[in-house]
């Protein structure tokens, strides 16, 4: 038997024992019924042709001994008949059993014979389903494993060049304490960048052993939805204007909801900054936020490279990356969009990604 088979053949085995012994009770039953009626019609209504008829056939010591101890003789072929049901519900059972077992293969011969039971049939799929299951849960397991580890040498080789450029500029300003001070100034700025990527590759490190060790848990309260979106859509400012990106938005005014104020915040700052990551520069970034059918969407599209459908679908896929994602401007862990997804989903709601001729849109709904 396979492993992780053990649990559908298990609930299985129990339906069959309780199938038997019903239908052996009511054999039993029935059996029982049958010969007490035939015993009393041929005490009844034989019982001088059948006594005649021993009495000239058998010993006369023999037909003394049936006639006074008829009762007791008459139960030796009933408990005879007994045995038999027995053994033939026995054997029937390890004839099934054996059947299941070998129903447990994926393409067992058996289950094409014209005399299985239906309900072994019924089982037989079940259990290639579970093992479908299985085999799904596992290649699903092995690719985030691999996901993962794949990251880790991509953060890990990110990590050296950032923390070089720091030795480098520090050192050099160090060993030349006469630069005119622009310069200084210039060196100075550079090796602080690049402080500042490797505190953010370092938190992304941080973040990995965090989804993986724990679940978030969620503090909700009455979030002013209209007046979070504005404040994180104002911290991207800077960002834009590097980027030479604009944003245009309709956000309607009075959005609330019963949610945890920062893990929302942490999600909208994910939405946006995948999209300023990926716009195409000098792009307008769509953002729109709107009460529909009693619950909260929040829209948010840009205009980038064209995202094929299979790569669509993993882009909440915990430490996925696309392979524009690893320029080391924009390359994150691979977490911002999975992370959004737990935390959305927490809440009840869901999240979508959606891409049309380069329009990519990411769609929150929750519920208000």
């Amino acid at each position: 038997m396979r492993r992780g088979s053990s649990k559908p053949f298990g609930e299985w085995g129990i339906k069959l024992k309780s199938k038997v012994l019903k239908r052996f009770a009511l054999r039993v039953l029935i059996y029982s019924a049958v010969y007490v009626l035939c015993a009393v019609l041929i005490d009844q209504w034989l019982n001088g042709w059948l006594m005649q008829w021993l009495y000239d056939h058998l010993p006369f010591s023999l037909y003394i001994a049936l006639n006074e101890n008829r009762w007791f003789y008459l139960c030796l072929p009933y408990t005879a008949g007994l045995l038999v049901l027995s053994v033939i519900t026995i054997l029937h059972t390890g004839r099934l059993l054996g059947m299941a077992e070998q129903s447990l293969q994926e393409d067992s011969p058996l289950m094409n014979a014209p005399k299985v039971p239906e309900e072994l049939r019924d089982f037989h799929q079940k259990i290639q389903s579970f093992y479908a299951a299985q085999q799904e849960a596992e290649q699903a397991r092995q690719l985030a494993e691999q996901q993962k580890n794949d990251l880790i040498v991509y953060l890990a080789h990110d990590l050296k060049t950032p923390l070089t450029s720091v030795i480098g500029y520090v050192s050099l300003l160090e060993e030349t304490p006469d630069l005119p001070p622009a310069q200084r100034a210039k060196y100075a700025g550079i090796a602080l960048d690049k402080a500042y990527r490797l505190e953010q590759l370092i938190n992304e490190f941080f973040e990995i052993t965090r989804m993986n060790l724990q679940t978030p848990q969620t503090q909700c309260s009455h979030v002013n939805v209209t007046r979070l979106l504005l404040q994180v859509l104002e911290e991207f400012h800077p960002m834009l204007i590097k980027r030479e990106l604009t944003v245009e938005h309709r956000i309607a005014a009075g959005l609330t909801a019963y949610a945890d104020a920062d893990k929302l915040a942490r999600v909208f700052d994910n939405l946006f900054r995948n999209a300023v990551s990926y716009s195409h520069s000098g792009t307008v970034i769509y953002v729109n936020a709107s009460a529909q059918n009693g619950q909260l969407v929040v829209s948010v599209c840009n205009q980038g490279d064209d995202i094929p459908a299979e790569k669509l679908e993993r882009l909440f896929d915990k430490f996925y990356r696309g392979d524009s994602a690893r320029r080391t401007a924009t390359g994150g862990s691979g977490l911002g969009l999975a992370f959004a997804k737990q935390i959305i989903e927490l809440h009840g709601g869901t999240i979508r990604a959606s891409c049309i001729r380069g329009w990519t849109e990411l769609k929150v709904t929750l519920p208000m």
